[in-house]
C-alpha cells in the first residue's frame, strides 16, 4: 500500500508540474504575452467605463439634491473670491523681469 501510495503522490506532482511549466511558457511566448496586452487593455477600458459610469451618476444624483436644471449645471459658476484666486495665481506665476 505504501508504494502505491508513493507512486500516485509522484505521478500527481509530475502532471502537476508539466501543467505549470506548460503555462508559463504559453505566457512567455509571443502569443501568450500578446494575450496578455489584450486582457490588460480590456481591463482598463473596463475601469475607464465604471469611472465615467460613476462620474456621470453622481453628478446626476449632485444634480438633483442641489434642485438644478441639467441646464444650469452645465454653466461654469465663477464668483468673487475664486475669480480672486485665480488672479493671484496667475501674478504669482508671471516673471517680471
Amino acid at each position: 500500500m505504501g508504494r502505491g501510495l508513493w507512486f500516485v503522490a509522484g505521478a500527481g506532482t509530475a502532471l502537476y508540474g508539466t501543467l505549470k511549466a506548460r503555462r508559463l511558457a504559453y505566457r512567455l511566448s509571443a502569443s501568450g504575452l500578446a494575450d496578455q496586452v489584450a486582457a490588460l487593455r480590456l481591463g482598463a477600458e473596463e475601469l475607464v467605463s465604471d469611472i465615467r459610469s460613476g462620474t456621470r451618476q453622481r453628478e446626476a444624483e449632485l444634480i438633483k439634491e442641489l434642485g438644478l436644471t441639467p441646464e444650469d449645471a452645465q454653466r461654469p459658476v465663477v464668483d468673487d473670491h475664486t475669480a480672486e484666486i485665480v488672479t493671484l495665481n496667475a501674478h504669482a506665476v508671471r516673471k517680471d523681469p
